[in-house]
């Protein structure tokens, strides 16, 4: 049996697709650097053997799937050249694998993560599913008959797959280290749909996902009522959203979800409407909705003694205002407190009043240091540019004992970085003072 060697097997996506290869009884190992991320920790429950990078870890025979994030002259890679050991990109190789099962690629500027989460988990229920998630969590049934995967548009990625269905959840600018505008970001998009083979979900209520042009049909979702699939009387309260699904103007059914915010709503109808379209019952909906527990890093939720806190990856003004949506829904009579690292200099620049008019949602906002990338070390400003256009913001450093002055309080900490690590400083700081 061939070996799968992954090169920088701690991506997210690299992480999730070792884990669907290890679950359906193939011999998978990987190399990364030697710090831990928490993308590793599905592979060493796993027991999938992990070294650090070294150009004596490629043998004969195996096949090397390469991280995107590494270059050509990376030193496996070069040695594997060298040997004639076969190499392939992450992305090639996955979309040569989608060819086995009825595929669902999730895409969208925002919501893939959590999308591809609750249609793996819906789908489960009615027939075995394999899925790959964009949190580093992957899972592989050998018996499986479909696949479902987050599908990142970033950097044209997603053009590597010619999915069954592609769920598209919405179109916005973000990566301007990449994308020229949002019109670039539709080509995108628009070339994706050509490559669909069977059909495409899509919001309606999304003006640039109007008019996607495809060669198979295109089902559109929303609140909207000139959508194939309507959601209508929502009904918001602080243990989750009910709300009926009106298919064409036809009342089908009505659905709870445990979740917050009106995104979470969309991102579910987005689910209710694939089902509908391959014939997955509503009753088996409803039941695997029940049991969704989200996630990795998707409005995660710690309480320690009266605080409540947040982890959340939104790292886009839109997100954020999603993010504190959902807190003002679940925890109404509650003061919110936003600690916000951004990602990237380019995003924060681009962006920078859209991201002050987002915070100000919240009651009061810590901003840490823009965090960089390996491909962006440095920038033209600092966090101090978008502390000059909040309302109310406060410079947070790794001292986060100012926290403490919001006692009782709902903690939202958001960003792609390390905002993490002031998460954990002020959980450790809490149960440190009994709080």
């Amino acid at each position: 049996m061939t070996l799968f060697h992954f090169t920088g097997i701690k991506g997210s996506g690299m992480s999730s697709l070792a884990q669907v290869l290890f679950d359906s009884g193939f011999a998978v190992q990987g190399s990364d650097v030697d710090k831990y991320f928490f993308t590793q920790q599905p592979l060493m429950d796993r027991g999938i053997t992990l070294l650090p990078f070294d150009a004596a870890n490629i043998q004969e025979g195996m096949t090397v799937i390469a991280g995107n994030a590494f270059p050509d002259d990376h030193e496996e890679i070069v040695r594997a050249k060298e040997m004639g050991v076969e190499v392939i990109r992450y992305h090639k190789f996955l979309g040569e694998y989608l060819t086995n099962y009825t595929s669902i690629a999730i895409t969208g500027a925002h919501g893939k993560t959590s999308t591809t989460g609750l249609m793996s988990h819906v789908v489960r229920g009615y027939e075995p599913t394999s899925y790959l998630i964009g949190d580093g969590t992957g899972s592989g049934q050998e018996n499986a008959s479909f696949f479902v995967l987050e599908a990142c548009e970033y950097r044209r990625h997603f053009l590597a797959y010619t999915p069954d269905y592609a769920v598209m959840t919405n179109i916005d600018f973000d990566h301007p280290d990449y994308f020229a505008d949002i019109e670039d970001v539709y080509s995108a998009f628009q070339e994706l749909a050509r490559q669909v083979k069977k059909g495409i979900i899509a919001c309606g209520d999304d003006e640039y996902l109007q008019r996607i042009q495809a060669n198979v049909p295109v089902v559109y979702y929303g609140f909207g009522e000139e959508n194939d699939f309507q959601a209508t009387n929502i009904e918001k309260t602080t243990t989750g959203t009910s709300f009926d699904v009106v298919v064409r103007n036809e009342f089908y059914h009505r659905f709870h979800i445990p979740l917050f915010g009106d995104h979470t709503v969309l991102n579910t109808l987005a689910v209710i409407s694939l089902c509908h379209y391959e014939g997955i019952p509503a009753d088996v909906v409803q039941q695997q909705l029940n049991t969704y527990k989200g996630v990795k890093r998707r409005f995660t939720q710690t309480d320690i003694g009266n605080n409540t806190l947040i982890d959340d990856y939104a790292h886009h003004p839109t997100e954020i205002r999603a993010t504190i949506q959902s807190a003002r829904q679940k925890f109404p009579e509650r003061e919110v407190v936003a600690v916000f690292q951004p990602h990237t200099f380019s995003r924060t620049e681009a962006f920078l009043q859209d991201f002050a008019d987002a915070l100000n949602g919240a009651d009061k906002v810590y901003l840490c240091d823009i965090f960089g990338s390996a491909r962006e070390k440095q920038g033209g400003l600092t966090i101090h540019d978008l502390i000059a256009r909040c309302n109310d913001a406060t410079y947070l450093s790794e001292d986060v004992t100012v926290l403490t002055e919001h006692e009782g309080a709902v903690y939202l900490f958001m960003g792609a970085g390390d905002v993490t690590k002031y998460q954990q400083a002020f959980e450790a700081l809490l149960q440190n003072t009994n709080v």
